[in-house]
């Protein structure tokens, strides 16, 4: 019915057009007519019906009755954190297959995977020109197992790319390289599309090419053929008018725009932006909007093509695309101009460019936006007992002092405590210069102890990037340095950052502030920041400090940054420059002095900024297509290290019984022929009782693993000192590790165990407090299924597989919310767990309930449907009852068949042992 020929620069390609199905194509938004060309490919498979398609081609109408878009990307991207359980689980799967006596080289991605090795990096040593080679070094050391285990599965399977360590972070990589926005795959032209095992996967949308965060339990789904079944679409349009005015950065635009979405509510939507106010914002500007996507909650955020895109498929070297893009998209109404009329939306809203201002967003949610002005009072909002400022002579008395220059010892890396390489800023090989003290020069309540350029949200736009350097050659020609208590620290998402700041002249003044190259890799973002110094660790410690962490990343949630650090804003990389030279929050940038040259004289922020015409003229002369050339050319070969990395060879994996780091999961041995049928839950107790706003991180933490935590005390006595550690995220391939690790962020606070913060809950009936580790074994003796009772928006933040295969590996059968975040919702039915959903106006406390009642949960015996009612009966003590009806977010009957399956993976095994 749609498929015809393009003519291309490059000989004819098959297309799938759009315009036979009637769809009114200059109306329907971009996002929409994506999704539609996906089902036309699919027409007449096992997922797809012409008649799925024609009504899509109809929207917003909807049909009547349950709809779903059974949307197949045609990529998946990962991460290694999260690509590594996925690894293991294939390799699992194998296993399996092999001991029914199948062929496991059957079992391999249905569809092309990349998997970028981007967030192990540590950022241990920094302010040092060795801090990068000392950083890879320890990565390799504490990896090696997990990276064994990557380049295994980058010779077994087919269909599957590593991308090696120090290449770059893949969101950034994903847009200056494997994006291509139309793809030719079998001869037929389609548009790019992808998900990712990394909420921020979003990025690539400010490319024109539509993908998305999702759990690693339905990236692996994927990878095995199964589509992603999608409800009706809901489109929010954001109308983008006028520039961006002097002073303000991409980075004010994004936490703007990130308030008012999430203060609108788009969760679950898509939102795409239209107007004339797109001609003002490069691709860069526009992947550092559609980067923050899972911070506002939509599915994604598209920009359609447009000469933006074209421009910037050029200068990063994929001019050899250009033609097709531009011919494909103009073919199916997928190319935006100005003059084009305006589509139809679910809703619309506003964005006027010339009104952002300067703003950092915390100290605790991205969301949280505030005024550059006001910085300070919002840390003294969220801390009142906290925020008395400096000099005042109450908490100021014990004030830590710092050496004049504490310069790194000349060692080889490997041979001692990484929490020893920690050089004062200064750079450079030898002793830093002597610093003059000043009065301020003083720890306290608000002090920034962390000032980072990291992850991809800010260091894939240049013109922020090189505002920096900017920012920091002038403090430095003014005399500057950055507060020697500051731990400073550059990661970029993409080597060709390092290559522009080079050519520009730049890099230098970075180094001299301590703002040298520690990797390649989310880090600080991520919680991999590493050890704060020595001194500054101890008097946070000893004075029960209130410090903060000021980055250029995403996520501020509290306790990820790291476990010492209250308080953590996002800014963008010029500010994180100028909070180094402060030192401190409690300072109005806008009209107070930043600091003070040697001679004494005050320097103001807007001394220091840039111009637009400054970045403008350094931008176009360290920037050129050649760069991204070079650098993409040797991206899937890696350094030395990776090149000596010795790794098993064969079809499947040959699983070490004493490994810590990778170990066969359970989930797929014993697997019975048969799924067990779906029973109602009876006399299940709280695991945890929590709040509103409890992310992934909190459920299972990818930060530190502390000593006598149960993951520490597990890997004590598995000969595992608790230097080598390392983090939750790195052993996420040992299921063993990280149940021990679920529901153990040192910030939980679980309203079982009033007045704790961390691991804690208490058993019951009996009331003993324990771990929550612990008291799932106890209830797991005898026999007592496990529920979590939470608030609004459960599960927000990173996608993250481990926050749902770890609760039902402790025995949770279901979770209790007023919402859920999309992601995690879809991963507690991918593992079996029932996502329950309050009805309007209902919640834990309006139901009176503490949390210590026992439990029933009625009306899933004998299967259940999209969207049903069931009945929970909670019964306290005293014999009372309290009954209550909730929805069960199974939404689609896919889901269904994933739940009764006890999870989507078992569900895709059975079906091969079968065949």
């Amino acid at each position: 019915m749609t498929r015809g020929t393009l003519h291309t620069a490059d000989g004819e390609v098959a297309i799938h057009r759009l315009e036979p199905t009637g769809a009114d194509l200059p109306r329907l938004p971009h996002t929409v007519k994506i999704l539609l060309e996906n089902l036309l490919r699919r027409v007449g498979s096992r997922d797809v019906s012409e008649a799925d398609a024609l009504a899509l081609a109809g929207w917003p109408a909807q049909p009547s009755g349950d709809t779903a878009v059974a949307f197949m990307p045609s990529r998946v991207l990962m991460q290694d954190f999260t690509g590594v359980p996925a690894v293991v689980d294939l390799a699992a799967i194998r296993s399996a297959v092999a001991r029914a006596g199948g062929d496991p080289a059957t079992v391999n991605p249905h569809i092309p995977v990349d998997l970028v090795i981007d967030h192990s990096v540590q950022v241990d040593m920094f302010g040092s020109a060795g801090a990068y080679q000392a950083n890879v070094e320890w990565e390799y050391r504490r990896n090696a197992e997990r990276y064994s285990l990557l380049k295994w599965a980058q010779q077994a399977f087919d269909g599957f790319r590593v991308v090696p360590p120090g290449m770059g972070i893949c969101h950034q990589v994903n847009l200056e390289h494997l994006g291509r926005v139309v793809r030719v795959l079998d001869g037929v032209a389609m548009p790019d599309t992808l998900v990712g095992t990394d909420s921020h996967t979003t990025m690539v949308n400010g490319l024109g090419v539509l993908g998305w965060g999702v759990g690693g339990i339905e990236a692996e789904a994927a990878m095995l053929g199964q589509p992603m079944f999608l409800g009706w679409p809901v489109v929010v349009g954001v109308r983008m008018s006028g520039a961006l005015p002097a002073g303000t950065t991409a980075t004010d635009l994004v936490l703007t725009l990130t308030q008012m979405l999430r203060s609108h509510g788009v969760v679950g939507m898509f939102v795409e932006f239209y107007g004339e106010g797109l001609s003002s914002l490069t691709v860069e500007d526009r992947a550092t909007m559609s980067n923050m996507c899972p911070e506002y909650g939509a599915t994604a955020s598209f920009f359609p093509v447009d000469h933006q895109t074209l421009t910037y498929l050029t200068n990063t070297g994929r001019g050899d695309v250009v033609d097709l893009v531009e011919r494909y998209t103009k073919e199916q109404s997928l190319f935006r101009t100005d003059a084009d009329p305006d589509p139809v939306f679910s809703e619309t809203l506003e964005l006027d460019l010339s009104a952002i201002e300067p703003s950092m967003a915390g100290p605790r949610r991205p969301q949280d936006r505030v005024p550059l002005a006001r910085v300070w009072d919002s840390f003294r909002d969220a801390f009142p007992e906290f925020g008395k400022g400096y000099g005042n002579g109450s908490d100021a008395a014990v004030a830590a002092t710092f050496p004049a220059s504490d310069p790194i010892a000349e060692q080889d890396p490997l041979s001692g405590d990484p929490a020893q390489l920690h050089p004062a800023p200064g750079g450079g090989g030898g002793d830093p210069p002597p610093v003059e003290r000043s009065s301020d020069d003083t720890v306290d309540h608000g002090s920034v102890v962390i000032a980072a350029i990291t992850s991809c949200t800010n260091t894939s736009n240049p013109s922020v990037m090189l505002a920096a350097g900017l920012l920091a050659k002038k403090a430095v020609d003014s005399g500057m340095q950055s507060k020697p208590w500051v731990k400073t620290s550059l990661a970029p998402g993409s080597r060709v950052v390092t290559d522009y700041l080079d050519r520009a002249g730049l890099q230098p003044y970075l180094d001299k502030l301590g703002f040298e190259l520690v990797g390649y890799g989310c880090t600080t973002c991520i919680g991999n920041s590493g050890p704060l110094p020595e001194e500054v660790a101890k008097q946070v410690d000893e004075r029960d400090l209130a410090v903060v962490a000021v980055l250029s990343g995403n996520r501020n949630f509290e306790g990820r940054i790291h476990p010492q650090v209250r308080a953590s804003y996002l800014a963008s990389p010029p500010l994180c420059v100028a909070y180094a030279l402060a030192g401190r929050v409690d300072v109005d940038l806008t009209s107070e002095p930043i600091g003070r040259t040697p001679e004494g004289v005050d320097v103001f922020l807007h001394d220091l900024w840039p111009s637009p015409d400054e970045v403008q003229a350094v931008l176009a002369g360290a920037i050129t297509p050649e760069q991204f050339e070079e650098e993409y050319e040797r991206i899937w070969s890696g350094d030395e290290h990776w090149a000596e990395l010795t790794a098993p060879g064969g079809t499947v994996y040959e699983w070490d019984p004493d490994s810590t780091y990778v170990r066969e999961p359970t989930f797929f041995q014993d697997l019975s022929p048969e799924p067990r049928p779906p029973e109602d839950v009876e006399g299940a107790r709280v695991l945890v009782k929590v709040g509103d706003s409890i992310t992934t991180d909190h459920i299972s933490p990818a930060g530190s693993i502390k000593k006598d935590s149960p993951a520490g005390r597990y890997l004590v006595e598995h000969g595992v000192q608790p230097g080598e550690f390392n983090s939750y995220g790195s052993r996420r391939g040992n299921h063993e590790v990280m149940m021990r690790g679920t529901f153990a962020n040192v910030r939980l606070r679980n309203e079982l165990a009033p007045g704790t913060e961390g691991p804690w809950t208490r058993h019951l009936p009996d009331g003993e407090e324990m771990t929550i580790y612990d008291a799932s074994l106890r209830y797991a003796e005898h026999g007592v299924p496990l529920v979590v009772l939470a608030g609004k928006e459960y599960g927000s933040g990173s996608s993250r597989d481990w926050a749902a295969k770890g609760p039902a590996l402790l025995g949770v059968r279901a979770a209790i919310a007023e919402s859920f975040e999309r992601i995690h919702r879809s991963n507690l039915v991918g593992m079996g767990i029932l996502p329950l959903q309050f009805a309007a106006g209902d919640s834990a406390a309006s139901l009176g309930l503490d949390g210590t009642e026992e439990y029933a949960i009625r009306g899933i015996a004998g299967g259940i449907a999209p969207g049903q009612a069931a009945t929970v009966v909670a019964t306290g003590g005293d014999g009372s009852t309290r009954e209550f009806q909730v929805t069960v977010r199974i939404d689609g009957p896919a889901e269904v068949e994933y739940h009764r399956g006890g999870g989507i993976l078992q569900m895709v095994l059975r079906n091969m042992l079968a065949s």
